[in-house]
């Protein structure tokens, strides 16, 4: 077995890596050993093994002004009729998708 003496050094947010260590703890998975399985499989795939792209959610910047005031406008019809999320249901359902 090869002895694992190399380093790797990494910068993140403090949330995000408390959220996935907290995930990998569960999991009962070392970083290391994630760490190790990732980079073993750029090598087997000679590719980063999952997408990289860009959402397609419409942004304000690809929107004219004419689209913008009309999405506000249904999204304030839908709130005047109730059919909203509550905030801190909408905010957990963001945290489960990242």
């Amino acid at each position: 077995m090869a002895t694992k003496t190399a380093n790797v050094t990494a910068r993140v947010q403090p949330e995000i890596k408390r959220q996935a260590e907290e995930i990998l703890d569960r999991l009962g998975v070392p970083v290391s050993v994630l760490i190790d399985s990732l980079y073993r499989q750029i090598i087997m795939t000679n590719s980063i093994p999952y997408s990289f792209r860009v959402p397609a959610v419409p942004t304000r910047d690809a929107m004219t002004t004419e689209q913008f005031d009309r999405m506000m406008a249904e999204g304030l019809k839908q709130a005047k009729a109730g059919q909203g999320t509550d905030l801190k249901d909408a905010f957990a359902q963001i945290r489960e998708c990242i």
